[in-house]
């Protein structure tokens, strides 16, 4: 027989990554299964995003929290995602449900964000939902990095995503 997804709500276990000098922000949906166990961002194997953010900066692609959080900084960008908890099964985006968002306030005040960018659509309609009417800072939506984006290869993932190269 096989086994029933289970639906569950989550909180966002992994903080906001930036600093002073960050000056774009992307936001994910919810981390992942693999990313809630790695507790870092972007923790599946097959997820294309260190890939991508290294190829687009010209650098080797990290391999582990320390060198994914100095590429993110170096470069003055800020990681973070748009849902604080939700209910969802697995890593699936389209069974999401009472969203509650988060606060990106806290990562406003502290940086010198100007720009931000969503990956995939999940994380820009919340954002537009939830998040822009208080903030009033318009975000541009990307394809995502998701293995499940199977149409966007890695070059054309890049083309889309030079726009957060300032």
């Amino acid at each position: 027989m096989p086994k029933q997804a289970i639906q569950e709500e989550i909180l966002h276990p992994i903080p906001p990554l930036y600093d002073e000098s960050s000056k774009t922000l992307i936001l994910g949906s919810f981390p992942s299964v693999k990313s809630r166990e790695a507790q870092f961002f972007y923790g599946h194997p097959q997820n294309r995003f260190w890939k991508l953010i290294a190829l687009l900066f010209g650098e080797s692609t990290p391999q582990n929290v320390e060198e994914k959080s100095s590429l993110i900084l170096s470069h003055h960008l800020a990681l973070w995602d748009t849902i604080h908890s939700c209910t969802i099964t697995g890593s699936s985006d389209s069974s999401i449900k009472n969203v509650v968002p988060n606060d990106i306030s806290v990562i406003l005040q502290n940086s010198r964000i100007d720009r931000i960018f969503c990956n995939g659509a999940t994380s820009h309609k919340l954002y537009m939902k939830y998040i822009y009417p208080t903030t009033k800072i318009k975000a541009e939506k990307l394809p995502s990095t998701s293995p499940a984006n199977a149409a966007f290869t890695l070059e054309r993932l890049a083309e889309d995503w030079k726009v957060i190269i300032k």
